[in-house]
């Protein structure tokens, strides 16, 4: 099955890609692997915004999460034209806006680490780091980065 396939099977509409906000590009591709920059908690357009463990709690923050991996999962789809060209989700680095005793920061990352899963099956399986900080781009709640190992242009 392919991956438009999968994702129509799931009910999901990707969102646009997300314009940079600053000097930098949304993605690079080197040597097969696709570096793409931080995707904030943009969801249905909306920022989602706060901090864990102070305003928001662990649900919104999974939610918030998954809402980066959509974003995330647009960027791989303009920049390499067919979803199906993913080969393997390598890492992904989530950043979660959260206040010193929130400690749940991999189950806020699980939000997107799931969906990845979700839509490429094992290929979905990455490694990840999950950390805490005070305070993210545009009040963002949570911000993923990721690297994704492609298969070449046919």
């Amino acid at each position: 099955m392919s991956i438009d396939a999968r994702l129509a099977e799931l009910g999901i509409t990707l969102p646009a890609p997300a314009a940079p906000v600053a000097t930098y590009v949304p993605w690079v591709e080197v040597n097969g692997l696709l570096h793409i920059s931080g995707q904030i908690s943009l969801n249905d357009g909306e920022l989602m915004t706060g901090r864990l463990g102070e305003d928001r709690d662990l649900a919104y923050g999974v939610k918030a999460a998954r809402a980066c991996a959509l974003n995330l999962i647009a960027q791989m789809k303009a920049a390499l034209g067919d979803l199906d060209r993913v080969e393997r989700i390598v890492k992904l680095g989530a950043f979660v806006s959260s206040t010193p005793g929130f400690t749940d920061q991999p189950k806020v990352a699980n939000g997107a680490s799931d969906l990845m899963v979700e839509i490429f099956g094992d290929g979905g399986r990455h490694a990840r780091s999950a950390v805490g900080v005070p305070v993210l781009p545009l009040g963002a709640a949570v911000e993923i980065d990721a690297v994704v190992l492609v298969r070449p242009a046919a």
